[in-house]
């Protein structure tokens, strides 16, 4: 029965974008070990076209390609598909630096692989984004904090009554915090329960996603997102307005 229904499910589709054919050869044969259907493209028009005839659960897309970059590949997908369900971003990158990391988050990517890497950690950065993408499962009520609210049926988001977008990491980020409110989180709880991995190294990722968040949830005063400095996080109002 078990093998039957294993038959039955879809294999998760990931098209993979490099212009660098032994990379999409590689990862593509990586993921065909491990269950993906996979279909690869060499370029970021080819890429857009690819996912436009067949709209796949996730991109693993370069920055570096030889027409569109990866960046102006994604601006125009999210562009495309509008305020409707999003398609999962991995960027693959060769620069490290902060920049490249905020305008990925700014464009709603869910996640980065910085060159060179090891199939092995793509791979698990692959099923973990496709964990997060099929959401927390609905709910029954809202969580509430302050003037956060977030409606875990709709996956809306308001700070003081106004609607706030939000990617599918972003999202998780912030329900796994405003679910814990005033308790401190340690990075290694939220990167195991958020990121569903813990590759040493990789808390900067953490510590990105955060800044990001606070841009969109702390805009308004006061702040919620708070650093407690050598543990971790904490959702909850400043010493001088907590109840």
């Amino acid at each position: 029965m078990g093998a039957m229904a294993d038959r039955d499910r879809p294999q998760p589709r990931v098209l993979v974008v490099d212009d660098e054919e032994h990379i999409t050869e590689l990862v593509a044969m990586g993921l065909g070990f491990n269950g993906f259907e996979v279909e690869r493209a060499g370029s970021g028009r080819a890429a857009l076209s690819a996912i436009e005839s067949r709209r796949p659960d996730l991109v693993v897309l370069d920055v570096m390609l030889p027409d569109l970059d990866g960046f102006e590949v994604a601006r125009r997908l999210r562009q495309a598909e509008g305020a409707g369900n999003r398609v999962p971003i991995i960027f693959l990158t060769a620069r490290d630096t902060t920049a490249d990391k905020v305008e990925g988050l700014r464009l709603g990517s869910d996640d980065y692989v910085t060159k060179p890497f090891s199939i092995e950690e793509l791979i698990e950065r692959v099923k973990a984004v496709l964990r997060r993408s099929k959401g927390i499962g609905p709910g029954d009520h809202r969580l509430s904090y302050a003037d956060l609210e977030l409606d875990e049926e709709t996956r809306d988001v308001w700070r003081g009554g106004k609607l706030i977008e939000l990617t599918v990491t972003e999202y998780k980020l912030l329900h796994y915090l405003l679910s814990n409110a005033r308790r401190v989180l340690t990075r290694e709880q939220i990167l195991a329960h958020v990121w569903d991995y813990t590759f040493t190294g990789n808390a900067s990722v953490l510590e990105t996603y955060i800044s990001y968040l606070r841009h969109k949830i702390d805009a308004a005063e006061p702040p919620l997102i708070h650093t407690v400095r050598g543990v971790g996080y904490s959702l909850r109002l400043p010493p001088d307005r907590s109840a």
